[in-house]
């Protein structure tokens, strides 16, 4: 039935609870495989990251917890790693030396006109805070820069998985209601999508906030797109909770089926294959 999941944050970063925890509920629920993906440092101190100093602990404790479990789940460890800067990115080689199994790549932090740095990766209100405050409301320049930062990111490498791909839609569509629909956004994700393809990196179907906002990460509306580029997927959950580690994953292997796929890549015996899509 597809049990895996390579995206989750324990308290090393701003997951609530510990590692172990989310290992156990993983194989209570018969998880097949499963990794951690804490938040990577970044140059300054944040409550949702790890600092450089935690990652001795987080590279033990998971060692430590694929040796305990090794006959019950198979057990990766990964970082979901930001680009902030040509000096901050997955593509460094402070995060390439480190011994992961893979590494998931996103974005949710912006520079502002003033150079600071500001995280586009919140609620809803915040959001409309900080384009109303930040980018004197200009919604379509905060979406390019998020997209020009993507774009950057896709380009320099150093991932294996490209983590929630168009995080800010929602946040952007309800601040400007059918932006989505704009002729100039439909071309921007068509390209973008293309130049992930061109790259081969792996996608992630981002369940984090489908039972709570009724939405994917990339948006469904653009799952036929990925089919036609070739583009390979994983069904990630996203968990900060243990009890949330498999939402929404049978809704999106069905919608994934029903646009053509047929497959998601999974890790097993430390190599990524393409595994048949089973529904329930």
């Amino acid at each position: 039935m597809n049990l895996t999941n390579y995206h989750s944050h324990c308290s090393f970063c701003d997951g609530h609870a510990p590692l172990e925890d989310f290992v156990k509920a993983a194989i209570a629920q018969g998880f097949t495989s499963y990794g951690i993906s804490s938040h990577a440092p970044l140059p300054f101190s944040t409550r949702w990251t790890m600092d450089w100093s935690q990652m001795p602990d987080y590279l033990a404790e998971c060692r430590r917890l694929k040796k305990k479990y090794a006959k019950e789940i198979e057990l990766y460890v990964g970082l979901e790693i930001d680009y902030l800067n040509e000096d901050s990115n997955p593509a460094i080689d402070p995060f390439r030396n480190l011994p992961l199994d893979y590494r998931i790549a996103s974005v949710h932090l912006l520079y502002d006109d003033n150079d600071e740095v500001v995280d586009i990766d919140c609620s809803l209100d915040k959001f409309r805070t900080i384009v109303d405050e930040h980018f004197d409301g200009d919604i379509m320049r905060v979406v390019c820069l998020y997209y020009k930062r993507l774009f950057r990111l896709v380009d320099l490498g150093g991932f294996d998985i490209l983590g929630h791909a168009d995080k800010m839609h929602y946040n952007a569509n309800t601040y400007r209601p059918g932006l989505l629909d704009e002729p100039w956004y439909d071309t921007l994700m068509h390209d973008y999508f293309a130049a992930i393809a061109n790259k081969g990196y792996m996608v992630e179907i981002n369940t984090k906030a489908f039972h709570q906002l009724g939405t994917f990460y990339p948006n469904q509306r653009y799952w036929n797109l990925l089919k036609e580029l070739g583009i390979r997927v994983l069904v990630n959950s996203d968990a900060h909770y243990p009890e949330r580690i498999n939402n929404g994953r049978a809704e999106a292997l069905r919608a994934l089926s029903d646009v053509g796929y047929t497959h998601v890549m999974e890790l097993h015996q430390g190599c990524w294959k393409e595994v048949a899509i089973t529904l329930s």
